[in-house]
């Protein structure tokens, strides 16, 4: 899916040489950590015991499989043992696009299973607390700003940018605001359009951590951007990012890319690992010439870059990049923005910013059925992904690499799901419009439907609720097109009426053609929300 959107960028393209890359120098294998599982005596039927022994590293040494099937990629033998060390809250994890947070509203968002809330005070300037006010409770994002204020609308309490608390109306006259009613604060950056949040409350933050691409910081560099809320979890929502084998069977003739037919071997070529990720070649297998170039980093980065030349010599450079976020148990949050330096054609101007963002809706749809009942499946099961996938060296390699990456680093996280190793939530998920598996299972049984509900029903399943209300572009789209529906139904009734009012001739013609005018135009203004809002819907699916 992530390889899909790219083309946009490259459908005038012309190449006359091979693409070169960034040369990146092969880093020591370094080992990693893991927590042994027992295989199951029956790994079709009987479920895995668990057991949690010291933690340990693997060093990357291909073994034998049982069976000795050469398409599957084999396992792996334990060669060295080393402690990784690894925190998943002293990373910076996106929280969300710049230009959409809201100027007059707090926003309430999660990392893994921490609620926050990000606003903008009086000044234009963004804060993030936890989302609890220390009264009763209450969640913060549910209040308003007032006079530049944090408000809980539950008794009035406010709350200025550092945290502090500033008015309780029910205080008593003379009385002192007790010293501890504040807030707890996570420190954010604004880095090249994009707000990021340190999710740790005791280690100071490392700004050298924060993510740097190079690429959107060219001269010329221009992006479509976009971000998604999605109904399963994180690491199988990159999983998918970085499968291309899917792309033409889910995705085929979303656009003129993906085709059913161009379904083939692929190669793929590691040249890195390290305890913060990895990164390498791949490409179709028979034409090994056109190399794509896949970078995965902690904590959940994930990008492909291109440098084109095209038929006069020019460099140009093109980038597709993934920032996702943990939100909780079967839930998660993505960016995408892809981006180049070439300069657009007529025809790509001519498309509005609201297509491209409807149609990364439509892709997410396509794939929604398939991830949701897959992390259904592991919740389940409850069983490291050796266990379950069949990982073939022709399509599968960068799950594979993946899912070894997380038996790397997952005793860090609250939970995961490793190759080898795993580790389930100790609580289950309290999640306030449905249970964890809810509308995944809906999304599961109708994977076009996407759940139930109308366009505002609080879903997350539904197009409105995952994308248009996390863009204020979309957003005002919609808006804008719902109101100029109404005024133009009115104008047509009203120009019927005079049509059937008027006795002249000429005069009824003109009014029955302005009325087919204003008619077309509710229908383009429907046709316009309907795009924003409805869920894609397989052919084979539809009622």
């Amino acid at each position: 899916m992530a390889f899909l959107q790219l083309h946009p960028f490259f459908s005038d393209l012309t190449l006359t040489k091979t693409p070169t890359f960034s040369q990146f120098q092969s880093i020591p294998r370094k080992p990693r950590t893991i927590i042994f599982v027992q295989k199951p005596l029956k790994p079709c039927h009987q479920k895995t015991r668990l057991q949690k022994l010291s933690a340990v590293a693997e060093g990357i040494s291909a073994g034998v499989q049982d069976g000795g099937d050469e398409s599957v990629i084999q396992e792996e033998v334990v060669q060295q043992k080393e402690a990784v060390s690894y925190d998943w809250t002293e990373e910076w994890y996106p929280l969300y696009l710049t230009q959409n947070v809201p100027d007059d509203a707090p926003l309430g968002l999660t990392v893994f299973d921490k609620q926050v809330v990000l606003f903008k005070d009086g000044k234009g300037e963004l804060h993030c607390y936890e989302d609890r006010c220390p009264h009763r409770l209450a969640k913060l994002s549910e209040g308003q700003v007032f006079d530049g204020k944090l408000e809980c609308l539950y008794h009035g309490w406010q709350f200025e940018g550092n945290g502090k608390c500033v008015k309780i109306p029910q205080l008593s006259q003379g009385a002192k605001i007790p010293q501890s009613a504040c807030l707890k604060t996570y420190e954010i950056k604004d880095s090249q359009g994009v707000i990021w949040i340190w999710m740790s409350l005791k280690t100071p933050p490392k700004p050298e951590k924060i993510p740097w691409f190079e690429n959107f910081d060219r001269p010329g560099f221009r992006d479509i951007s976009t971000i998604h809320e999605l109904p399963y979890d994180h690491s199988i929502l990159l999983e998918n990012l970085m499968d291309p084998a899917h792309v033409p069977i889910s995705h085929d003739r979303t656009d003129w890319s993906a085709k059913r037919e161009d379904a083939s071997a692929l190669f793929f070529e590691v040249t890195e690992r390290t305890d913060r990720g990895f990164a390498g070649y791949w490409g179709n297998e028979k034409d090994q010439s056109k190399r794509n170039f896949l970078r995965f980093e902690a904590p959940c980065v994930l990008q492909n870059n291109r440098e084109l030349v095209d038929k006069n010599g020019e460099k140009d450079y093109f980038s597709g990049l993934f920032l996702c976020r943990p939100s909780g148990q079967g839930k998660s949050m993505l960016i995408v923005r892809f981006g180049n330096t070439r300069k657009p054609t007529i025809l790509f101007k001519l498309f509005p910013q609201w297509y491209f963002h409807q149609n990364a809706s439509k892709v997410f749809e396509q794939d929604m059925g398939f991830l949701s009942s897959q992390n259904e499946i592991l919740m389940k099961e409850k069983l490291p992904t050796k266990h379950l996938y069949i990982n073939l060296r022709s399509s599968d390699t960068w799950v594979s690499e993946y899912r070894k990456w997380m038996d790397k680093v997952g005793h860090g996280m609250p939970y995961y799901f490793g190759h080898s190793t795993i580790s389930v939530p100790e609580c289950p998920a309290v999640i306030e419009h449905a249970p964890a598996g809810f509308a995944a299972n809906l999304s599961a049984s109708q994977p076009a439907k996407g759940g139930i509900g109308t366009m505002h029903a609080p879903n997350p399943a539904n197009r409105y609720f995952r994308h248009v209300i996390h863009c204020k572009g979309c957003t005002s789209v919609v808006k804008s097109s719902q109101k100029w529906k109404d005024v133009l139904s009115v104008a047509a009734a009203i120009s019927t009426a005079l049509a059937i009012l008027v006795s002249g001739r000429q005069w009824k013609g003109l009014f029955v053609f302005s009325t087919t005018l204003f008619l077309v135009g509710v229908q383009v203004c429907s046709t316009i929300v309907a795009m924003n809002t409805t869920n894609f819907i397989r052919t084979h699916r539809r009622l």
